[in-house]
């Protein structure tokens, strides 16, 4: 038996992006991503994507594992976002809509529910065999509020509260290839149960 499932639920591309600013967020418009039709995928990440590359300085995230700055294996490649989830935190926050662009997303996809909480380690497959796989939950930061601000002022201070379990999810490339605005990703799950001490283990 595979130790991934292939799903019936499917997801299409409706947005693509790439981040090549200075990776400081103290710069103006440093987290913006540019749109694009189509990239091409190494194991590194998105070709020319600032967050690309095998390791990366440990950030806030992990301060309970690493201290910040150590270097460790990047499984922050790319930020892939739901269209629907989008449309809800633009909802909250009184907004027609967000532009991918202002929360640093690589990926926008539709079709799938609850996609922030897909479970980790799943992966998303396109046409070209290109293979995302699922790290975890994105958190909302204050980040993404501060270049939405810029565009929508008044409006920055609400995207952190109003994004909470809707921010989508963090992977990094299994396998390369391509992907471009319109491709259907197949959602493919890890064949184990949910851990069943979860909830004794918080602490």
């Amino acid at each position: 038996m595979p130790a991934l499932i292939p799903t019936s639920f499917t997801a299409r591309i409706t947005w693509l992006g790439r981040n090549t600013n200075p990776a400081d967020s103290s710069i103006a418009g440093a987290l913006r991503s540019e749109p694009l039709e189509s990239v091409a995928v190494t194991l590194e990440g998105f070709e020319g994507e600032v967050h690309s590359g095998f390791s990366r300085p440990s950030c806030s995230r992990v301060t309970s594992q690493h201290p910040k700055g150590t270097e460790i294996g990047n499984a922050r490649q790319v930020t892939i976002l739901s269209a629907e989830e989008l449309a809800q935190i633009a909802q909250k926050m009184g907004v027609d809509a967000i532009d991918p662009a202002l929360l640093g997303a690589s990926m926008i996809v539709e079709g799938i529910p609850d996609f922030s909480h897909i479970p980790p380690s799943s992966r998303l497959q396109g046409p070209s065999g290109a293979t995302l796989v699922v790290d975890m939950e994105n958190r909302p930061c204050i980040l993404p509020g501060r270049e939405i601000e810029t565009q929508m002022p008044g409006f920055g201070k609400r995207f952190k509260p109003a994004a909470r379990n809707l921010r989508g999810v963090t992977g990094w490339v299994e396998r390369a290839g391509s992907f471009a605005v319109g491709d259907t990703l197949v959602l493919h799950i890890p064949d184990q149960p949910v851990w069943k001490h979860l909830a004794e283990a918080r602490r």
